[in-house]
């Protein structure tokens, strides 16, 4: 028997990370992806915040027959009605940010969104067109609520596609700091014009203002989101997909995963992403889209300060939420939400009885308790839950997760609040309810992935810099974070001969194949590459008979 033909062993190698492999972030197209989903994000917390604080103004105009308790909970129920569209459009939007690209779906929703908020400027009221005006109101909602649907959830992949991995979580957290300046921005333009205007001004045409302000608001954001790229994470997982239909001639097995398939794929990270969202944005939106009518329906302050005591709050807490954010790069998410779910608990109570007294000192102080949790738990949702999902279907995935999560709890709490306290006469519901929802969001962190400082999964690592890349690729065995296993890296079949050369196999040869099989390695899902390296075998079968000696690539080592 020659040496050439003597028994050999097949053995599946991974390669490790190298400098090409580490994905270094541009930092000018960073900073205008950020800029470009902060606006966004911005513009439609400006319109919910408009929304909210008009709603004791905009009842007679839409229903001016009725009582002020049934208007009250009309214009509530619009509210509600927006977050029963999310659903939809988070699935439809989502599917499509995972299809043709996140920039391009990013673009379309903001569009539709400015144009609705513009639109309800234009609606006529009850004394033009009677009932109607308050179906056209709801009808306005509705898309307006289609299209935020997918604005939240792609603003949030978006961002973290783009953020290196250690830094994600303080760049996520921009995206809520504009949302809440935004909401701010929202309650000082409505503050200005009641104080300017007075109540009979603006039941007669000051509401309109603020939504058509938005008009303009939106060309300048949409301009700035068409400016930006789309996200290294996209492009590479696309590059990857076309590269594999490629080699394995079919697209079935790499196409884009629908709804359905995504739900039975993810359903339980999808499961603890509603429930953190739910307790998360149940204290988020009692903050910011009930609070006024509260203080003004059930604590006797009129429209003026109702609206404008929420104003400094709300300031304060948007410029300590990337405090947080960068808090849970260094600690992790899981801690810092905890504090969210876990102070909620305790100052919920607090919080309300200090509103309850009725001084103006108190009401802060009170409002300033409800935002502190805040501050801990919404933000840090921007990073944390889009690490839950492989890039191909993470889109879709945050689309289902939140909207439907918001469409049932957050987006309904000003309604179900304000039903609470009219059935039980208890202006302490608001509190008990906050309480309720967190008790469950402190359970779901516990089944919470923790994503701090990790790459995305299906990605390589993202660094900001030259040197950092070269650092991660040194310590890769020593750094906790990088886990060889679960990174896109591929496995190639080895033949070693007793004379100790290694030669690289073609992937279709019949030794690899039929080792492959033994040892249960997926020989298609390594089809993209073919590279050796000093990893310990994972697999391996004996082999005997001649070994093509094919050229090796400069990877290859003895052994």
């Amino acid at each position: 028997m020659t040496a050439h033909e003597r028994p050999r062993r097949v053995v599946f190698r991974k390669r490790r990370l190298r400098v090409d492999d580490i994905n270094v972030v541009d930092q000018p197209m960073l900073k205008r992806a950020i800029g470009g989903t902060i606006v966004g994000n911005t513009m439609e917390w400006f319109d919910v915040g408009v929304f909210g604080y008009l709603i004791t103004t905009m009842g007679p105009v839409f229903l001016p027959e009725a009582d002020r308790t049934v208007q009250t909970l009309f214009l509530l129920g619009t509210f509600a009605a927006t977050f029963i569209a999310r659903p939809a459009g988070g699935v439809f939007f989502g599917w499509l940010g995972d299809k043709m690209g996140r920039q391009r779906v990013l673009a379309m929703t903001l569009i539709i969104m400015a144009a609705s908020t513009f639109a309800l400027g234009l609606l006529p009221g009850y004394a033009q067109i009677g009932v109607w005006a308050a179906i056209l109101l709801v009808v306005v909602k509705l898309v307006q609520g289609f299209s935020t649907g997918g604005e939240y959830a792609g603003a949030t992949t978006f961002v973290s596609e783009y953020a290196a991995d250690r830094r994600r979580g303080f760049l996520a957290s921009f995206l809520d700091m504009g949302s809440y300046l935004g909401f701010a921005l929202g309650a000082a333009v409505v503050s200005v014009l009641q104080l300017t205007l007075g109540q009979e001004a603006m039941e007669a045409y000051g509401w309109r203002i603020p939504f058509l302000i938005a008009g303009p608001l939106g060309a300048i954001a949409i301009w700035f989101r068409l400016r930006i790229e789309e996200s290294p994470a996209f492009k590479a997982s696309l590059e990857a997909q076309q590269q594999m239909a490629h080699e394995l001639a079919t697209h079935d097995e790499i196409a884009t995963k629908g709804p359905l398939a995504i739900v039975r794929s993810y359903w339980r990270q999808i499961l603890v992403a509603m429930v953190l969202v739910a307790a998360a944005n149940t204290v988020g939106y009692a903050l910011t889209s009930y609070m006024p009518t509260y203080l003004t329906t059930s604590k006797g302050y009129d429209e003026l300060h109702g609206t404008i005591l929420t104003i400094p709050v709300l300031v304060v807490m948007s410029l300590c939420i990337p405090l947080t954010g960068k808090l849970s790069d260094r600690i992790g998410r899981r801690p810092v939400l905890w504090i969210g779910a876990a102070s909620t608990i305790v100052l919920s109570i607090p919080a309300f009885l200090l509103i309850g007294v009725g001084t103006v000192v108190t009401t802060l102080i009170g409002l300033a308790l409800v935002a502190f949790p805040v501050t801990f738990y919404v933000a840090n949702l921007a990073s944390a839950l889009p690490a839950q999902f492989p890039t191909a279907s993470r889109y879709g995935a945050m689309g289902i997760a939140y909207n439907f999560a918001v469409a049932i709890f957050g987006g309904t709490t000003p309604f179900i609040i304000d039903a609470l306290i009219q059935a039980t006469g208890n202006d302490m519901m608001p509190a008990y309810y906050l309480m309720a929802t967190s008790v469950v969001g402190a359970v779901a962190i516990w089944f919470l992935r923790e994503s701090a400082q990790r790459p995305l999964p299906g990605s390589l690592p993202s660094v900001d810099t030259e040197a950092e890349a070269r650092d991660v690729v040194a310590h890769q065995d020593q750094d906790p974070h990088i886990d060889l296993e679960h990174m896109p890296l591929t496995e190639v079949p080895v033949a070693v001969a007793d004379d100790g050369v290694a030669l690289q196999l073609p992937l279709d040869h019949p030794a690899a194949v039929e080792a492959a099989e033994e040892a249960g390695v997926d020989l298609e899902a390594t089809a993209l590459e073919a590279q050796v390296s000093g990893e310990a075998p994972v697999a391996s079968g004996p082999i005997s008979g001649p070994v093509p000696r094919v050229p090796q690539p400069a990877a290859a080592h003895q052994g």
